[in-house]
This record gives C-alpha cells, sequence and structure tokens, in this order.
C-alpha cells in the first residue's frame, strides 16, 4: 500500500492543527456560524439529525491494520453520545413505529453507539462524536495519516477506485499510482476547492468495472490502444440523486500523462458554467447533459489552451510516475513453495468436505488474485443484528489482527461497505475461514441478497426521508437460511433513504428509496438497475414499479419479487453439477418488469392495516 511521505505526513499534522485553531475561534465567538461550517465541512464534520458526524477519508480504500486499530479507538473512545441525547433520539424514532415480519415480530429502530461506519465511496463515518472534541479526533487521526480532507463540501472528494487495484488477475494496469497522484493534485486546490457542488472521481485498471465508474462525476478506465500504449477511457457527467444519470464518454483514448491537464479543462468548465443557482440543478451531470456537445468543445478548447498557451504544466512525467508507483510497496509474503501446489489444493478439498459452509464460503467470498498462489478474501460485514457496514471498536481491531495475521497488515474498504484482505496465502485459507467464523465476519453471502448497501437514513441522516435500516434488517432476518440465499443467486440490493441515492438504490437489481407521504415512511421500488459490474452489464437505472409501498409492505414486496423471480427463471443448459439458472437481473431483463410489478401490487396491505 502507499507509504506516506514526510511532506504527506507533516500536511495531515498541519491540517489538524489548523482545524483546532478554526474550532477554538468558533467555540470562543470569533468565528461565525457561516464562517465556520464551510471550515469544518472540508475536513468532514457534519451536523446530523441529532449530533455531529464525521466522514474520514480512505483514499482508494486502502487501509493499514495500524490505522483500523486507530478507527476503532475513536469509535471506543469518542463515539460516544451523552445520555440524555441518547434517550431523546431514540424517542424520536421509535414514534415512527415498527416494521412486521413474516412470522409476526416486528422491528424497530435501536439507536447504536462506539462504530463506524463502511461507506460506498470507502470513506468511514461516525454519528455521535460530540463536536467540542473534534480537534482530538483529528490529532488522533492524523498520528496514523488519516483525516477528513475533502470529504465533504464543494471541492473534488475522495478518489475511489476498485477494491481489487494492484490484484487483480484482470487488471491491464495498476490504478493506484494515478489514484494518489490525483489525490495530491486535487487536495486544497486552489482553483477548485468551492465549484458549484461536489465532485467525485472514480478509476479502474481492469476489464471489468468494479468501480461504478458510470456513475461519477468522473469515471476514469485504463486501457491500452491498438498500439499497445496506456491511457484512459474517460467518462465526465454521470450521477444519481433526482436525476440519474449514466455518464458519456468523452474520451475514448487519452494519453495517461494528458490525465490532469484534461481534468483540469473538464472543471474549470464545470466551475465557469455549473449553476450555482440551484442545488439540484448544480451536479456537472446537469450541466453535460443540458449543454452534450457544446460542453465538450469548450474541455477540448480549454485543453488545448493549456496544452498549447500555458505549456501543459500538469502533464505527468515518466519520473514522476515511477516515483509515485514506488511508493506503492508491496509487502514481502513467504509463499510456499511451487511443489506444495497439490498439498494446498488437497487441504482445500479436504477442508470442504468436512464443512460443506468452508466450501460455501471459498466460493462467495474468496476472489482470485494475480498472484496463483494468493486470494483477496472478503470480510462479511452483512450480518444480522448490525446495520449493513457498520463496524463496532471490537470487529474493526479484530479485522486489523487478522489483516496482521492473513494479510501483510493491510485491508480494503469495498464499495459494498465490506472489507477484504489482499494479500492471503492459498494455504491458510482455512485458518482465516476458522478464525473469521469466530469473529462472525465469514458469513458466506458475498454478491447475495444480505450482502446489501444501505446508507444510514433517517436514524442519523437530516436530510433522510425514511429510514434504511431496519428495513435492511427486516430483510436479513427474513433471509438467513443460506440454501435459500444460494438458490436466489446473485442479487444487488441498494436501499436509499433519501433521494440523495448515497446507499446507490438506482444501481441496484432491486432498488429501495426512502421516500416522504403526507409525514410518513413510504419506499418506492426499483427493478433492473446496473452498476456497470460484468452481472449487472453496462450501468443504468433502474425502473420504478409503481407507487409506493409502506414500511409494513415492503419486506412482502421483496419476497413477492423473489417468488415471481423462481417462478420465470430459466434452467441454464449446464448442470453438471446441479440445476443452474439464470442470475436474477437476467430473468427482469427477459421479461420485463410486468410480471414484478403484479406481484409487487398483490400484497399491498389494506388501508387500515397501514393505520393500525
Amino acid at each position: 500500500m502507499y507509504q506516506y511521505t514526510a511532506f504527506d505526513q507533516q500536511f495531515i499534522r498541519l491540517r489538524a492543527q489548523q482545524f483546532r485553531d478554526q474550532l477554538e475561534r468558533w467555540q470562543a465567538g470569533k468565528l461565525a456560524e457561516d464562517e465556520f461550517r464551510p471550515l469544518r465541512l472540508q475536513n468532514g464534520w457534519y451536523v446530523q439529525r441529532y449530533a455531529p458526524m464525521l466522514r474520514v477519508a480512505v483514499p482508494y480504500g486502502e487501509l493499514s491494520s495500524q490505522q483500523l486499530r486507530v478507527l476503532a479507538r475513536v469509535a471506543r473512545e469518542y463515539d460516544q453520545p451523552d445520555a440524555a441525547l441518547l434517550a431523546e433520539a431514540q424517542a424520536t424514532q421509535e414514534k415512527l413505529g415498527d416494521i412486521p415480519l413474516h412470522d409476526g415480530r416486528r422491528i424497530g429502530t435501536q439507536l447504536k453507539y462506539g462504530y463506524g461506519h463502511f461507506t460506498t465511496r470507502t470513506n468511514v463515518q461516525y454519528n455521535w462524536i460530540p463536536l467540542t472534541k473534534a480537534a482530538d479526533v483529528m490529532d488522533l487521526l492524523a498520528s496514523v495519516n488519516l483525516h477528513g480532507i475533502q470529504t465533504s463540501g464543494n471541492c473534488i472528494r475522495n478518489i475511489n477506485s476498485d477494491a481489487l487495484a494492484g490484484i487483480a488477475a484482470d487488471e491491464i494496469a495498476d490504478p493506484r499510482p494515478f489514484c494518489e497522484i490525483l489525490r495530491q493534485w486535487s487536495t486544497l486546490h486552489p482553483e477548485f476547492s468551492f465549484l458549484p457542488r461536489k465532485f467525485k472521481i472514480s478509476i479502474a485498471g481492469a476489464r471489468e468495472d468494479r468501480a461504478a465508474l458510470g456513475w461519477y462525476d468522473v469515471g476514469l478506465q485504463l486501457v491500452k490502444n491498438d498500439a499497445g500504449e496506456l491511457g484512459f477511457k474517460v467518462r465526465v457527467g454521470g450521477g444519481m440523486g433526482r436525476t440519474p444519470t449514466i455518464s458519456p464518454v468523452l474520451r475514448e483514448f487519452l494519453p495517461w500523462n494528458q490525465l490532469m491537464n484534461y481534468l483540469e479543462a473538464v472543471i474549470r468548465v464545470y466551475n465557469r458554467y455549473g449553476r450555482r443557482d440551484n442545488a439540484w440543478k448544480a451536479r456537472i451531470k446537469i450541466l453535460v447533459k443540458a449543454e452534450g456537445q457544446a460542453y465538450i468543445d469548450q474541455v477540448d478548447e480549454e485543453f488545448r489552451q493549456i496544452v498549447e498557451v500555458e505549456g501543459g504544466p500538469h502533464t505527468i512525467t515518466q519520473a514522476e510516475l515511477d516515483r509515485v508507483t514506488a511508493s506503492f510497496q508491496e509487502p514481502q509474503i513467504d509463499l510456499a513453495p511451487s511443489d506444495a501446489e497439490a498439498e494446498t489444493l488437497a487441504l482445500l478439498r479436504a477442508t470442504t468436505e468436512s464443512d460443506a459452509e468452508f466450501g460455501r464460503w471459498l466460493a462467495r467470498n474468496v476472489l482470485p488474485h494475480r498472484n496463483p498462489q494468493l486470494r483477496a478474501v472478503v470480510l462479511s460485514f452483512k450480518r444480522l443484528g448490525h446495520a449493513p457496514g457498520d463496524a463496532t471498536a471490537e470487529q474493526m481491531e479484530a479485522a486489523a489482527d487478522l489483516a496482521d495475521r492473513f494479510s501483510a497488515g493491510e485491508l480494503r474498504v469495498t464499495h459494498e461497505q465490506n472489507l477484504l484482505l489482499p494479500w492471503v496465502r492459498r494455504d491458510q485459507l482455512p485458518a482465516l475461514y476458522k478464525a473469521a467464523r469466530a469473529l462472525g465476519l465469514a458469513k458466506p453471502n458475498i454478491g447475495l441478497l444480505t450482502d446489501m448497501i444501505a446508507c444510514p437514513g433517517g436514524d442519523f441522516c437530516s436530510l433522510a426521508n425514511a429510514r434504511s435500516l431496519p428495513i435492511a434488517e427486516a430483510i436479513t432476518e427474513r433471509y438467513q437460511d443460506l440454501d435459500e440465499l444460494f438458490d436466489l443467486g446473485e442479487i444487488d440490493l441498494h436501499i436509499s433513504g433519501c433521494i440523495n441515492s448515497c446507499g446507490h438504490h438506482h444501481s441496484g437489481h432491486i432498488g429501495i428509496l426512502g421516500v416522504d407521504k403526507d409525514g410518513k415512511e413510504w419506499y418506492q421500488i426499483t427493478l433492473g438497475g446496473a452498476d456497470g459490474s460484468n452481472l449487472s452489464g453496462p450501468a443504468s437505472p433502474g425502473k420504478i414499479i409503481g407507487p409506493s409501498f409502506s414500511a409494513a409492505e415492503v419486506p412482502g414486496v421483496i419476497e413477492a419479487l423473489l417468488t415471481t423471480y423462481r417462478a420465470q427463471r430459466q434452467q441454464l443448459p449446464d448442470a453438471s453439477q446441479g440445476p443452474k439458472y439464470e442470475h436474477f437481473i437476467d430473468t427482469v431483463r427477459r421479461v420485463g418488469i410486468e410480471p414484478f410489478k403484479a406481484a409487487a401490487n398483490a400484497v399491498r396491505l389494506p388501508a387500515e392495516a397501514l393505520t393500525a
């Protein structure tokens, strides 16, 4: 992983000191609220429904075990609400009511604290840290090169990538050095610190898009041209929210050394012409869609000016790329000799035969690696009793211990809100499985229904119209049977508490969106969305299947959709190891949404049941 330089370390420490001074001046009344607000936002501090929320940046998802232990300490020592505040918040949430389960039990909100939340953009969030302790937290984070710089505000946010970056078997080139170059370039960029709206960049280097490139303000795909030269396919103008938009391709091939010059042109034009009079129309996707070719022409002209007139000041030299690449040091792993191949495979076979769930874990949680003697392993943070992506202080420390023991002290936060161990020896998989299972982190559900994405929703977010977490828990509670999960196969279920789409509901095979209806929680259901992966196909938004459903109806609606899938799916020709069926997303696209829509509407509850 990236080794921070002395300059990096000093910069983060000085930024923490600067924030402490700003906080103290605000507390003393020397800095007005409207002056302090943008300063705290650009350091990752929001004010949410009941308490401040801190968003910690994890650039392109990489974490060391040491950093994860500090994040655990923040959870244990600082993510602790005042007892009176917690009681008031809990009472308020309980007024929203419970969600009934299929067996007659009910699920409601139970607010928790002392944990971190992994987000879809590989950040870590906390919901209860008092603002009075914010400076102490930033100092603690800075001690291990963590911070909240530009995790909020109208600036270039945390740079994202594929969780398998640098280790993927299908990788064309490692995108992490380019992520890091862009991180350094964009941090406190003097021209782009106050854009019309937030700006998000995602980079992938593999043949498969595992970084949702079409959904980002800028999506960058490393490619090679016919001459074998490395460059980028550049997409601009994607995004979710009120107007879900898939970004068009502006450049099929951009030489890698022109990346920053071209991005400078893209963002300059946006900064110049992006709307500032309406927050809902201020994202670059609105400008690109409205102007079309005129926007592309402006970018091309700006790029020409930067290169020809200004001299291409941001051209990446080979020496600079080599310098940054060298900062990504691969761990020294004691690999078993090649003649241990048969012994290793025999071990895995024997363990699988004696423990069927280990075989399922190998199939779902263990991923290929560019080194055949290694594997990448996903620790599932989708388990009963915890919100998707939540990790207690104890669980973070336990995951850090697993990283030290099995993955050279390195982890990755994934887009799907799990943790990934990138350097696991194949012969150590049985031992890792046993240790992870003891911690409750070996659920073999990666890519399956209960591996859902969900935002914090109305339990914490001041923007949310409805709760996400009780809905997620109700669905998780219903689908605990592994045989049933494996029979249903791979399904992307995404839940957002509001139209801002932090739960990426637009890209879910099944999307759930919380909406407000006469002051009550209702949920809009979409089908057929795609993030751009091989499973889902080209990025596209799901289609709404009809009027919204009450919270009480949602678990039954999901069950009706899945029952319809079972009835409609086709068996695949290959039945050598038992029946195999087409994926849920393929069935939806083949038969259309009408059968699913009819099934969902058939389980609507009578009006009197909704007011009971």
